[in-house]
């Protein structure tokens, strides 16, 4: 990022467990996010598809469990985004990706349902009529499609560091630092993505990268 730009509007961190891992918390990890992931069916109203599927994953989430719909509609006639939709959507990806730091191996404590723990995911409220243009809503899907595209490939490497990951902490009680920014990173690329084109929170366009 250049001297005297902004941040991007979307951020998400996870606190690196500086302490020794949880092996058998990790060994049983499939078995033990049941009960949350059960919840979070719940919550979306349709199947819980974890992992690093790219904006696959942010999609299901954001047409089942978000604000979506609704939201296109009063920025394109009202040029508003309802601070309580806004907050709703938040927090509801707040725990999402808790549960996917959770399944990723990335944290060992359980995903709390209101609790921000160690995951920390923030977006900027827009001024809907000087942030936002009321007419880039319906293009957006468009737009991230060169993302959606990247994304599958990256997607695929998150995956396999996961893998690694988890005999890693089996046999050494770590998680490789340079494998845990990787997929934190990946994770924040997606949350970009969906802020962008399917929360509607930005119309900054989202760097293909997964810096912080």
């Amino acid at each position: 990022m250049e001297a005297g730009d902004k941040p991007y509007p979307v951020s998400l961190t996870v606190d690196y467990p500086e302490q020794p891992r949880d092996r058998v918390s990790v060994l049983f990890r499939l078995v033990l996010v049941v009960p949350i992931a059960v919840l979070v069916a719940l919550l979306i109203g349709s199947e819980y598809r974890w992992g690093f599927d790219g904006a696959g994953r942010g999609l299901a989430w954001a047409t089942a469990g978000c604000v979506v719909a609704p939201v296109l509609l009063m920025i394109l006639f009202r040029q508003k985004y309802p601070r309580w939709w806004f907050d709703w959507n938040l927090n509801l990806n707040r725990f999402l990706f808790r549960v996917s730091a959770y399944m990723g191996l990335l944290r060992d404590e359980y995903p709390s349902t209101d609790e921000e723990q160690a995951v920390h995911l923030d977006v900027v409220y827009p001024d809907a009529k000087s942030d936002l243009n009321r007419w880039l809503p319906l293009v957006k899907w468009f737009l991230v499609i060169p993302h959606i595209i990247v994304l599958c490939f990256v997607d695929i490497a998150a995956y396999v560091c996961v893998i690694i990951a988890w005999f890693a902490i089996l046999f050494t009680g770590r998680y490789p630092r340079p494998l845990f920014d990787f997929v934190v990173g990946v994770m924040r690329w997606q949350a970009r993505v969906v802020w962008y084109a399917v929360l509607f929170a930005t119309d900054k366009y989202p760097p293909f990268s997964i810096e912080a």
